[in-house]
């Protein structure tokens, strides 16, 4: 199947967002429990969204306040990682694929993403473990929003409000 039509992870499976916030569906400890809860993954888009207004491939793809955009990054994170189900109950199922469609993500984009958030990442204190899971993630999203090839005019839309 073509990069386009498969699908990106969302998540774990949570349907009503019931449950210990800090407990996988199998009792396990989740991503969000172990390193602090909203708090970090907050941090984390701090450290991402501080980054972007430097970044020519990015900073005309995002608006200038970027106050909801670092809201609903964080909160569809945490949820993402094990988190309360807070996005889904604000904003409905993620749709990244459909809430990036009118921007064009072609390599240079993603790299530049990728390259961002690796350092917000790596600038979180994570252990070397939880750091691979959230960077693996990052990766294989990254490249599942690409709709551009390296010749499709990059760089030209930009996000008329949060993208997520």
């Amino acid at each position: 199947m073509s990069d386009h039509r498969r699908s990106i992870p969302v998540g774990p499976s949570r349907p009503d967002g019931a449950g210990r916030p800090d407990r996988g569906a199998d009792g396990s400890d989740t991503l969000y429990a172990r390193v602090g809860g909203t708090a970090w993954f907050s941090g984390l888009v701090d450290r991402f969204y501080g980054r972007v207004p430097a970044e020519p491939a990015l900073a005309p793809m995002y608006p200038d306040d970027l106050t909801e955009a670092k809201r609903h990054l964080a909160l569809f994170l945490g949820q993402y990682f094990g988190g309360p189900a807070a996005y889904n109950a604000e904003r409905g199922h993620p749709r990244l694929r459909m809430r990036h469609a009118p921007f064009v993500i072609g390599p240079a984009e993603r790299d530049a993403w990728l390259r961002l958030m690796t350092a917000a990442v790596q600038g979180g204190g994570l252990a070397a473990a939880d750091e691979n899971e959230v960077l693996g993630y990052f990766a294989t999203a990254a490249s599942m929003l690409m709709n551009a090839g390296p010749t499709d005019g990059a760089g030209t839309g930009r996000m008329p409000g949060p993208a997520l």
